[in-house]
């Protein structure tokens, strides 16, 4: 059996969870997530908890999908009382990031400044070197992060780039100046 999927779900206080047919809605103070749910999984809802349970327990897939809509539901959650945050740090002489409305103007070394539109539930604050992202939706607030990021990757020399701040970036050595004979 699935340890994650079988441990039922607390719903926090100040939200609402509502199951239409093959679709889950949370509500929550900060906003609203919808999932669509995997028919081999059923959810119920009992005493401020939801409970999952597929079809047949003992099959690999249904008990992969089980624990996957635990960890997705869980989070969804988390996402609606107190949301998802990243934050990116610009390293580089000359390097800055502007917000101007729903943009971030980033100026990384190249011969123009890149302009990156945030999506819809997202938002950015833009404070010296460091871009925080934040939203409702986990997996939106990661793969914008990585989005961002891969617009100037750290490189390994200098370490100049766009890197997450929990980030280590291992550094190489380069290469040494030859002695004039």
């Amino acid at each position: 059996m699935s340890r994650i999927g079988k441990k039922p779900i607390k719903i926090l206080e100040g939200v609402e969870v509502k199951v239409d047919k093959d679709e889950l809605i949370i509500k929550g103070p900060k906003g609203e997530l919808k999932q669509r749910i995997h028919p081999f999984i059923n959810i119920e809802i009992k005493d401020q908890s939801i409970i999952l349970n597929v079809k047949n327990p003992q099959d690999k897939k249904q008990k992969s999908l089980w624990g996957l809509f635990g960890s997705l539901i869980k989070n969804m959650i988390i996402g609606v009382t107190e949301g998802y945050e990243k934050k990116l740090e610009v390293i580089g002489v000359g390097f800055k990031v502007n917000l101007q409305g729903d943009k971030l103007i980033l100026n990384v070394g190249y011969s123009h400044p890149v302009e990156f539109k945030l999506p819809q539930g997202i938002s950015a604050t833009a404070d010296k070197n460091i871009i925080t992202i934040s939203g409702i939706d986990k997996q939106q607030v990661g793969e914008v992060s990585a989005q961002i990021r891969r617009i100037r990757k750290p490189e390994p020399y200098k370490g100049k780039g766009i890197k997450y701040v929990e980030e280590i970036i291992r550094k190489k050595a380069g290469k040494t100046a030859a002695k004039g004979e």
